[in-house]
């Protein structure tokens, strides 16, 4: 999976980069500025963002964003846009992956919610990736990126009614503990594990088994993004 973490200097490390040397295609430059883009949306939100944080997490001109995507609008809907496509295929991917060393106890259908669950989860490494989606939720009365939010919204209820086979219920369920967790991740409550008993619990409520690299790779309240 590709992942983002900010270096010291706020620049945005991609996995995925190409060997240095090697000059960086348009496409490869498109998907760098996305991973920036990603990590600087969601932790400063649409209207606190600006072309130039991301630009230079990205390791880039100003110019050079403005040029690949025009304006901020277009950019954060390509963040956004990325962030969706990235989450419905790691839940796919999860769908059509059966763990044969399941608890043959366990049915398949929740033995596959466990692993779409996870893979929410591994997400939480692809740094602002949940807090993009978030902030596109809040933005329900922009004439843009209200809709794209509402049609991404409505993708992710799609796919756990009709692709997962949930009830309505189910679904729900599912999507709460999703936004408990960006919720989580968004406000870097992280800081208090450990301090705040009942932070503590939520965290180990939340995240029975991944714990320990759960607290590794969350965003922390003193980082940039």
């Amino acid at each position: 999976m590709t992942s983002a973490a900010p270096h010291g200097d706020g620049a945005v490390a991609v996995d995925d980069a190409p060997e240095s040397g090697r000059r960086l295609s348009s496409d490869e430059r498109r998907r760098q500025i996305l991973q920036a883009a990603l990590a600087v949306f969601g932790a400063r939100g649409y209207e606190g963002a600006t072309t130039d944080e991301v630009a230079r997490a990205a390791g880039v001109s100003q110019p050079y964003v403005v040029r690949l995507f025009g304006s901020k609008e277009n950019l954060f809907l390509a963040a956004l846009d990325d962030a969706l496509t990235r989450t419905l295929a790691a839940f796919r991917a999860a769908l059509a992956d059966p763990d044969p060393d399941r608890d043959p106890e366990l049915s398949e259908a929740k033995a596959a919610g466990k692993r779409i669950g996870q893979a929410f989860v591994d997400l939480i490494e692809v740094r602002g990736l949940h807090q993009t989606l978030a902030h596109g939720y809040l933005l329900g009365s922009h004439p843009v990126i209200g809709p794209a939010s509402r049609r991404g919204f409505a993708q992710v209820w799609r796919f756990f009614r009709d692709e997962m086979g949930l009830d309505a219920d189910g679904a729900r369920a599912f999507m709460a503990e999703g936004m408990l967790i960006s919720t989580m991740i968004g406000l870097r409550i992280v800081d208090d594990y450990g301090s705040d008993p009942q932070i503590t619990e939520l965290f180990r409520s939340c995240f029975p088994t991944e714990l320990p690299h759960v607290l590794e790779v969350l965003p922390r309240g003193g980082e940039r993004w």
